[in-house]
């Protein structure tokens, strides 16, 4: 049971904390416990709202499907035609979120945080494509997803959020963070750690 006042990861209880899981197939998984999501509703035409929004976070939104953009410390994934989950340090959503709130508080838009509803699985190595294509229907060759892309998708039943933050020529590469559910994070947390080890 936690301390009262103190957060949990969503995978404590696997006593994972800081240990990443490696295995004969060139990979890796870890839980990226508490980053700061955060996701933004508005109109993508509305040239005023993403002003606003550039101004506020210094990001532009990504408006093509299924991409991301960055400005460190934030990124953007596009999630729908009026739809991004932020991405932010831990600890910063909360800032995030008031400073969204009031930059856009005579427009009609929607800022939600949503940090303790996702976890972040991030799988790492070689294998990685291998690993993820054993429960992803997607295509996930490099010419059909590639670094910076993000995909609404599934993996091994579960709903989740596909996010390929580095390809194969950087270190440890590719790398891809899973954004799921945290009542899933458990049940994936399993399926990938059987799969890789």
């Amino acid at each position: 049971m936690a301390e009262p006042g103190k957060i949990r990861s969503a995978l404590a209880h696997c006593a994972i904390d800081g240990v990443v899981a490696k295995s004969g197939l060139d990979a890796s998984i870890s839980e990226q416990a508490f980053v700061g999501k955060v996701v933004l509703r508005g109109n993508p035409s509305d040239s005023e709202f993403l002003a606003t929004v550039r101004g506020a976070l210094e990001l532009d939104l990504p408006l093509a499907p299924n991409t991301s953009s960055e400005t460190p410390p934030v990124s953007a994934l596009w999630l729908g035609p009026d739809e991004w989950m932020l991405i932010c340090a831990p600890g910063s959503e909360a800032a995030v979120v008031d400073s969204l709130n009031a930059a856009l508080a005579e427009g009609h838009s929607t800022v939600v945080d949503v940090s303790d509803a996702y976890t972040v699985l991030r799988l790492s190595g070689p294998a990685s494509r291998t690993i993820l294509a054993k429960g992803c229907a997607l295509d996930l060759h490099p010419r059909a997803f590639a670094f910076g892309d993000v995909a609404r998708t599934m993996i091994a039943k579960a709903d989740v959020i596909l996010h390929q933050t580095a390809d194969e020529t950087d270190d440890g590469g590719p790398v891809f963070d899973v954004y799921v559910a945290r009542s899933f994070a458990d049940y994936l947390w399993r399926w990938f750690d059987k799969i890789i080890n």
